[in-house]
C-alpha cells in the first residue's frame, strides 16, 4: 500500500465524519406539517386496543376527531409497518349522509385517504380508522421505541409501550408530529384478559367484564403528546392518596405489580415531595383535572403524561447510582423527580418539533438541581449540577435539523442544564429566575412551542438580550473560553471572551467575600476592572466562576 492509498483513505475517513446527515422523503412526511397534514386540527383520540400476548399482535380503531383550518381533501394518517389498515371511515356530525367508506394508498409508514366532499372551513369530521397487525417490538426499551411484552415474576403477562423518538405511529394510526396536540384530549380502551389490569392516562371512566374478557376505559381531557398515550397492562395493584397542592387537592394514584407492593409504598413517599418542590420552583402541576399517576413499567421509565411510568427497582439514585458523582444523587429516586419533572416540561410546554427537544430535557434535567436546590440548598445543587457536566461531549450543536424528524443529541441532558444553571447566576436574581419558570408554565400552559419562542421569553423577563447566549450554547458544539489576567500589583483584572460566536455578551455575576462583582466580558475587546477587596484571591475568584458558569477558564497576558 502507498502513501496516496492511505491519503485517500484518510480523505474518506474524515468525509464520512464530517458528513451531514441525509435524510429521505419519509423523514420529511412525518418531520414537517405538508399539504395533507396542515389543513386540520386533531381535537380529540378516541383509541380501542387489543393485545394478543400469544403472538404479539394488536387489533384496534381509532377515532379522530377532526377541525378544519384550511380548504382542502386528502389527509395523511401515520402507522407504522408492519401494522396494516384495514379500513378508513369518514363521517360528519350532524348530517343526513351516511358514513362514507374512504379509498387510501398505504405506502412504508404514511396513509394517504382522500375525502371526497371537501370539507369545509371551520366545520369537523370524524374519521375512524380500522387496523390490526404485528406492531414493531421494543428490543431496549425505553432507548428504542415499540410494543413491549414481558411477563412478570409469577409468569402473568405484562404489556406495556415506549415509543418516544420511533413514535405513536409504532402502534396506533394518528397524527405524528408534536405540533398537532389533541385539544380535547384522549380516551384509550383496552380489551384484555379478565385476569389483567390495564391503565391508561388520566381517569377510569368506564370498566366491564364478559366471556374471559375485561375492558377499560381511561380518558385526559387535556392536550396531550401523541407519544404519551400508553397502555400498561399488567397483574397490577393500586392505591390512592391526595396531595394538598397550589390548585387544591390533587389525585394521586399508584399502580404497581402485585409483588411491588411493600417495596412501592416506601419508595413512592417521595412523590409528595418531588410535588412540593417542583410546584414552588416551576408552578402548579399542569394537569390537575387528569390527576397523576405513577405506574410500575418493566424498563427505567417515561413521562407519559399523568401516567408516569417507573421501572427504578425501587431504589433511590439511577439504578442505585449517582450520576453526578456528587453523592446527592443517592439521596432521591432519579425516576420519580426526572420524569415527573417532564410534566412541566415536554407534556405542559411541548416543542413544535423534535429539533428543540433541549427545551424538553434540558429544563427537565435542570428540576433535578431545583430538587436538590430545595431540599439540600444551593451549594448542594450547584455540586450536582456540576458534577453531571462530565458527560458532556461537544460535538455537536444541541439543536438539530427542522422538518425531519431528526432530535436533538444526547448533551440536551446535561448540556441544557448546565445552560440554565448559566443563565440563572447571570441573571443573579433566584427571585426572577423562579418567577421565569412559573412564567413559561403559566404563560404557555397545554401549548406548544419554538425554542425561539422560549429563549425571546426568558430575554423579556430577565430584561436582558441573551439570544447570542442561546445561539452559542444551542446552536454552536464549542464552549466559549473566558481568558483573564489579574495584576496582583496594581490589582487590575483584565478579561475577554474566546473561542465563541461574535457578540456573545454573557454577564457574569460572583459572589465573593460577600460582594458581588459584576464583569461584563465581550470577544472583540479586552476589558479592566480595578480590584478594591482586600486580600483578594484571584484563584478562589476564579472557582467561583467555573462553578456557576459553563465556561472554559484560561489565564494568560493580553
Amino acid at each position: 500500500m502507498n502513501k496516496s492509498f492511505f491519503s485517500i483513505l484518510l480523505l474518506c475517513i474524515v468525509g464520512i465524519t464530517n458528513a451531514q446527515p441525509i435524510f429521505t422523503k419519509a423523514d420529511t412526511l412525518r418531520g414537517s406539517l405538508n399539504d395533507q397534514r396542515d389543513w386540520f386540527d386533531i381535537m380529540k383520540y378516541d383509541i380501542t386496543v387489543q393485545p394478543f400476548f400469544a403472538t404479539k399482535s394488536i387489533k384496534g380503531n381509532v377515532t379522530w376527531t377532526v377541525k378544519v383550518i384550511k380548504a382542502s381533501n386528502d389527509i395523511q394518517i401515520d402507522l407504522q409497518q408492519p401494522l396494516i389498515i384495514d379500513s378508513i371511515i369518514y363521517s360528519t356530525p350532524n348530517s343526513n349522509q351516511k358514513n362514507s367508506l374512504l379509498s387510501f394508498t398505504h405506502t412504508n409508514n404514511v396513509a394517504i385517504a382522500t375525502i371526497t366532499d371537501h370539507p369545509a372551513i371551520n366545520t369537523s369530521f370524524k374519521l375512524m380508522i380500522y387496523y390490526h397487525g404485528v406492531p414493531i417490538e421494543a428490543i431496549r426499551p425505553p432507548w428504542d421505541g415499540g410494543w413491549i411484552w414481558t411477563k412478570d415474576a409469577n409468569g402473568k403477562p405484562w404489556m406495556t409501550v415506549a415509543c418516544q423518538g420511533i413514535g405513536a405511529s409504532a402502534w396506533y394510526p394518528c397524527k405524528d408530529i408534536q405540533s398537532d396536540e389533541p385539544n380535547n384530549g384522549a380516551s384509550l380502551t383496552m380489551i384484555v384478559p379478565d385476569t389483567l389490569m390495564a391503565i391508561g392516562n388520566g381517569r377510569l371512566k368506564k370498566q366491564s367484564k364478559n366471556n374471559g374478557l375485561a375492558s377499560f376505559t381511561w380518558e385526559v381531557t387535556n392536550p396531550i403528546n401523541n407519544y404519551t398515550i400508553i397502555p400498561y397492562i399488567g397483574d397490577y395493584i393500586g392505591w390512592d392518596e391526595k396531595y394538598p397542592g397550589l390548585k387544591g387537592d390533587l389525585d394521586i394514584h399508584y399502580w404497581v405489580l402485585r409483588e411491588s407492593e411493600e417495596k412501592a409504598k416506601l419508595q413512592f413517599t417521595q412523590v409528595p415531595l418531588m410535588l412540593k418542590a417542583f410546584e414552588y420552583w416551576m408552578g402548579p402541576y399542569p394537569f390537575y383535572e387528569d390527576g397523576y399517576q405513577l405506574i410500575q413499567s418493566s424498563h427505567l421509565g417515561m413521562e407519559h403524561q399523568s401516567a408516569v411510568s417507573y421501572g427504578n427497582k425501587f431504589a433511590n439514585g439511577y439504578l442505585g447510582r449517582d450520576l453526578s458523582g456528587s453523592g446527592w444523587g443517592k439521596n432521591w429516586d432519579y425516576i420519580i423527580v426526572h420524569e415527573s419533572g417532564h410534566e412541566w416540561f415536554a407534556n405542559n410546554i411541548t416543542t413544535n418539533d423534535i429539533a428543540d427537544m433541549w427545551v424538553h430535557e434540558g429544563f427537565t434535567n435542570y428540576s433535578e438541581i431545583l430538587y436538590v436546590d430545595y431540599y439540600y440548598g444551593a451549594k448542594a445543587g450547584n455540586e450536582y449540577c456540576n458534577g453531571i457536566r462530565r458527560g458532556i461531549q461537544n460535538k455537536l450543536p444541541l439543536i438539530s435539523h427542522y422538518g425531519v424528524n431528526e432530535k436533538g443529541n444526547g448533551d440536551m441532558y446535561a448540556k441544557g442544564a448546565n445552560i440554565l444553571q448559566t443563565l440563572r447566576h447571570s441573571i443573579n436574581n433566584d427571585s426572577l429566575f423562579r418567577k421565569t419558570l412559573i412564567g413559561l408554565n403559566k404563560d404557555f400552559y397545554h401549548q406548544t412551542v419554538s425554542t425561539q419562542q422560549v429563549e425571546n421569553y426568558i430575554s423579556n423577563q430577565s430584561n436582558f438580550n441573551f439570544s447570542k447566549v442561546f445561539d452559542q450554547y444551542l446552536r454552536n458544539p464549542q464552549i466559549p473560553t473566558f481568558n483573564y489576567h489579574y495584576d496582583s500589583t496594581q490589582k487590575i483584572l483584565t478579561y475577554q471572551y474566546k473561542n465563541c460566536v461574535v457578540g456573545f455578551n454573557l454577564p457574569i455575576n460572583v459572589l465573593y467575600n460577600s460582594t458581588v462583582v459584576s464583569l461584563f466580558p465581550m470577544d472583540y475587546e479586552p476589558k479592566k476592572r480595578l480590584i478594591k477587596m482586600d486580600n483578594f484571591n484571584i484563584d478562589g475568584f476564579v472557582k467561583e466562576i467555573q462553578n456557576n458558569y459553563y465556561l472554559k477558564l484560561e489565564e494568560s497576558k493580553f
